[in-house]
């Protein structure tokens, strides 16, 4: 637990941003015109939490690989067309992508960052830059391993930490959120917060109990249940890892 696009297949690629320890800022309300109201929306962020957000229908579910960057703040619907529940920044700890799950007449449902786990929305495909990543992050927390796959292919499989039991982590369909870096800490050289969060901690060390992959200054943690809910993995690892576009889906099990 943790306080620009170069190229059509890899926008937002996971470079090394700097950040105060804290995976993003607190989601700031925006605002929606619905007729002549003006509705208050909560952004979607890792530090929010959005009331009505559908729940995610195929979480073991792998994705066709599309991601979609909002061009603007731009409204999260309940439904294509319906209701605004949440609005979408452009940036939070990094670029914002997200990983499409549905595709409905000019409408694209997406995974969100905020809680809780397991929401999704609908963003008009009008605001968005859409992108391919061909990778996918599978997390097997049975066998503590994590595979990295490139066009359904692996090319990369490590020993990994895992939450305790009283701080586990938490299974399902997410996304690799951002990268941040943070002079604070020394555990890892590089943090990258997924778009999932602990389901018994509310917060954590100042943050909002995101839970992450980043190293860890020994390697006797792999292989090993004892974290608050963050995925430890080994150097060469996060080294592949920053190089997957953000938004890439993270699929996390319990094989």
């Amino acid at each position: 637990m943790i306080g620009s696009s170069d190229g059509a297949e890899h926008p937002g690629r996971a470079q090394q941003g700097e950040q105060d320890g804290r995976a993003g800022q607190p989601g700031r309300s925006g605002q929606s015109e619905t007729g002549t109201d003006t509705v208050e929306l909560v952004d979607s962020t890792t530090h929010t939490t959005v009331e009505g957000a559908p729940v995610d229908p195929a979480p073991r579910q792998g994705t066709d690989g599309i991601i979609v960057h909002p061009l603007r703040p731009t409204p999260v619907h309940a439904e294509p067309g319906g209701e605004a529940i949440a609005r979408m920044t452009p940036t939070q700890i990094s670029d914002t992508w997200l990983p499409v799950i549905d595709e409905r007449d000019g409408w694209v449902r997406v995974l969100l960052p905020s809680r809780p786990n397991g929401s999704t929305g609908w963003l008009r495909g009008e605001d968005l830059e859409r992108a391919f990543t061909p990778y996918t992050i599978r997390v097997h927390l049975e066998s503590m391993t994590l595979r990295l796959l490139f066009r359904g292919d692996e090319i990369g499989s490590w020993p990994i930490g895992i939450g305790k039991a009283d701080t586990p982590t938490p299974a399902g369909r997410t996304f690799l959120l951002g990268s941040f870096t943070d002079a604070e800490q020394q555990f890892s050289p590089v943090i990258l917060p997924l778009g999932s969060h602990s389901d018994t901690l509310d917060d954590f060390g100042g943050g909002p109990g995101t839970v992450a992959i980043h190293t860890w200054p020994t390697e006797d943690v792999l292989g090993t249940a004892t974290s608050h809910g963050c995925i430890r993995v080994p150097r060469d690892a996060l080294d592949r890892l920053t190089e997957v576009p953000l938004g890439t889906l993270v699929l996390v099990d319990q094989q």
